[in-house]
């Protein structure tokens, strides 16, 4: 907001060109003072040093062993070093077992950090002997992404191992392995140039804690501004685990809450009337009289939105303030940390913001993560996990890995008609053209497989490979193996395969005809987030809560949320959130509905008079013509169903009889193993413990069912509609073309021979 120059000041002797310069220069000048910063960004202090242990187990490829098989065999494991540490020293704790046929002097293991080797011992324990190795890793070989890699060397002969494949040959590396780190913590500086750190910090052995602090009243421009955020930091969090909670005082967020590794970053959306706790934090900016002041004590324009990093007392924890003196203010902050584009130039502990882009909501179609929407394009406009465009992909020896690509269809996604691939690759000389091929395989099973013919190698070679219809899927993976032999063999040597490549070119092509069809009710679509996720920016979906929400409520609607942040990509989040009594007619009809709450307070009751699996009244259950009444229920339910108000969308509950079966809901939105199971249209989860293990596989029970008759969401457009015939129906094309002709020749007789009589 800038201060508007007043024409009638201006001396009448001045030039055009000084009167225009000083009206900018006024308008330049903000309505607002600002306090000096200080020197230095304020800074968190650190804790006392410390000692963390990170176990091998921690990492599902894990599971009970590493297994190490055949002449040589190499484990990888990936692990960070966060931000705020100063290494003292790292080692590694290998604990393993062995084969007892191995002969010790030419078999090893080994161990490497980043490539480089920080050790090798000898394979010679005696049977059923376990193996205590403690490797030291040098400091400077660490980043901030690490790869610790474990190398079996195995035979069992004195002068040469013949078959490679021996099941003689094994080594295991035992879970309970671990990398201990001995570090001291820094103090951590509150400046925005580095967000989202300290607020989430990618790099954390731990999962990141957020905690929000609960407002004095909860009203729809709260719930939007948190949910928002909360997708936010999903998008952020990617794979990581993210913990949330919510408090009701500042207090409960410090002191023994804080996990002295991960921290418990504490954040604060809402006028200062809205969240009185802000006067008991040390703010740079004051607040008076439930206002933001500046340095002349005067209030901020309501509709400037305040960003501040701070602590907690006692300076233990950091904390976010999202705030102003309006809901406008508030929500202009959130919207900034959420467009990826503009929280770039945030700096310093204080940003103002005083205006800010409309990011324009993309096509419902527009999946960043999934295939391009062109029917031809290349590997070259895929994706790697990092972000970038995928180069030619070379690998090297007999045993090498296959390339594997991201090949996700869209979730509506229905291929028709015939599909390619186009592979081009090359290939090295010295090959056994009888036994190497490369193999072309669609998630595991394979399409087609050629020999590589050529002893001198190959050069841009192609192979067009049909792609079935049926089995292409938002989770798909293209595979691409080299099978290559040495065209000469040298018993005990493995360095003669390393002669031997193969390349993947980044200009193979694909030719896809698809059309967009989705039929719903069907959870099994939500594992993408469809059709909440279209478009990306989730301007589409509308959560609805019971007037005065419970703390369960409001934690569910963080997990989902958080679940659809993850499941989404785009340069903003538009999505919006009401409570019962508040939400629009016209955003009830256009939207797709998401409704959280209890059976007693659910915010949509027709979704409890629906076909299929009922919660009603009194703990009881009804399914069809059954009906049952149960002394307690503390069972989660998700239900999808068409939404009574408009046929092309849908409405969801996250729906229980008590606060306790929503958090059975919150467990399996919260966690992967569980979520990527549900199907069909409504799915009923139960825990078998108070306190379930999620990785036990009897923890927890889940049914599913499929009630309701599936329908298709959207109808394609009418062009489409007839393509879509015409590729359906081309052998009948054929006649058609015939009769059509036919029926014009005589049309046209007729006309003729009506002419000549009108002539005589």
């Amino acid at each position: 907001m800038y201060a508007q120059s007043d024409g009638s000041t201006t001396d009448s002797n001045k030039t055009l060109r000084e009167s225009t310069i000083e009206e900018l220069k006024e308008k330049s000048q903000p309505t607002f003072a600002l306090p000096s910063p200080p020197t230095k960004a304020p800074e968190i202090d650190a804790p006392p040093a410390g000692q963390y242990i990170l176990e091998f187990n921690r990492s599902p490829v894990v599971g009970s062993r590493l297994s190490l098989r055949g002449i040589y065999d190499e484990a990888r494991l990936g692990f960070t070093r966060p931000r705020d540490w100063q290494l003292k020293s790292v080692k590694a704790l290998i604990r393993f077992r062995h084969s007892p046929a191995l002969y010790a002097t030419r078999s090893n293991l080994t161990v490497l950090i980043n490539g480089v080797s920080v050790g090798s011992i000898p394979l010679n324990r005696q049977e059923g002997e376990i193996g205590n190795v403690l490797f030291k890793i040098p400091i400077d070989q660490l980043r901030n992404y690490n790869q610790i890699t474990i190398a079996a060397l195995q035979n069992n002969s004195p002068t040469c191992t013949q078959d490679p494949y021996d099941p003689s040959l094994w080594t295991e590396i035992l879970p309970d392995s671990k990398i201990v780190f001995d570090f001291e913590p820094q103090p951590v500086s509150l400046d925005f140039n580095r967000y989202p750190y300290p607020i989430f910090d990618d790099l954390s052995l731990e999962p990141n804690q957020i905690t929000y602090l609960l407002p004095k009243e909860i009203n729809d421009n709260w719930l939007t501004s948190t949910a928002r955020f909360q997708a936010s930091l999903g998008r952020l969090a990617d794979y990581r685990p993210l913990k949330t909670s919510l408090v009701k005082s500042v207090k409960e967020a410090s002191g023994t809450g804080i996990n002295r590794f991960s921290g418990n970053r504490l954040v604060i959306i809402g006028t200062p009337e809205q969240q009185p706790e802000l006067k008991s934090l040390k703010l740079p900016l004051p607040v008076a009289n439930n206002q933001i002041i500046d340095a002349k004590e005067k209030a901020l324009p309501p509709d400037v939105g305040v960003l501040m990093l701070t602590s907690t007392p006692g300076n233990q924890a950091a904390v976010l303030v999202a705030t102003g003196n309006g809901p406008e203010g508030v929500a202009k902050a959130v919207q900034f940390l959420v467009q990826s584009q503009d929280r770039q130039i945030g700096t310093s502990q204080v940003i103002l913001v005083e205006k800010l882009d409309e990011v324009p909501t993309p096509a419902p179609r527009d999946w960043p993560d999934y295939l391009p929407l062109e029917p031809t394009f290349k590997v070259s406009d895929l994706k790697t996990p990092y972000n970038q465009p995928i180069e030619d992909i070379t690998v090297r020896g007999s045993d090498s890995p296959p390339i594997t690509i991201n090949f996700r269809a869209l979730p509506d996604d229905k291929f028709e008609g015939d599909n390619y691939m186009n592979l081009i690759y090359s290939y090295s000389p010295q090959i056994n053209p009888k036994t190497s091929v490369v193999e072309v395989k669609l998630d595991g099973i394979a399409l087609i497989g050629k020999k590589l013919t050529s002893i001198d190698g190959g050069t841009r070679e192609s192979l067009r490979i049909a792609l079935p219809n049926d089995k292409i899927t938002p989770y798909s993976k293209i595979q691409v193996d080299f099978r290559l032999d040495a065209r000469e063999r040298r018993s005990c040597s493995k360095v003669t395969d390393q002669q031997l490549w193969g390349t993947l070119h980044s200009d193979t092509n694909f030719q896809l005809q698809r059309t967009s069809v989705a039929k719903v009710p069907d959870l099994g679509l939500l594992k993408t987030g469809y059709p909440f996720a279209a478009p990306q920016d989730l301007s589409n979906t509308v959560i609805v809560l019971p007037k005065d929400p419970s703390t369960s409520v409001l934690m569910t609607l963080l997990k989902f949320t958080n679940r659809l942040g993850r499941l989404s990509k785009a340069e903003s989040i538009q999505l919006s959130v009401y409570t019962k009594d508040s939400l629009p007619t016209e955003e009830r009809s256009d939207h797709h509905l998401v409704g959280i709450g209890t059976q007693e307070k659910f915010p949509f009751p027709e979704i409890l008079s629906s076909s299929g699996l009922k919660l009603k009244d009194f703990l009881t259950r009804q399914r069809s013509d059954s009906q049952i009444k149960t002394w307690s229920d503390h069972d989660g339910v998700i239900k999808e169903i068409i939404s009574p108000w408009n046929k092309e969308r849908v409405l969801l509950a996250l729906i229980a009889q008590t606060e306790k079966g929503l958090d059975k809901v919150q467990y399996l939105l919260n966690q992967d193993p569980l979520f990527y199971q549900i199907k069909g249209d409504t799915v009923l989860i139960s825990a078998n413990s108070e306190n379930p293990n999620i990785y036990e596989q009897n923890s927890y029970n889940m049914e599913f069912f499929q009630e309701k008759r599936k329908r298709q969401l959207e109808k394609p457009e009418l062009t489409q509609q007839i393509f879509n015939f015409i590729i359906r129906s081309w052998l009948m094309l054929a006649p058609a073309i015939i009769a059509a002709t036919m029926i014009s020749y005589g049309v046209i007789q007729f006309y003729l021979q009506k002419m000549a009589r009108d002539r005589n």
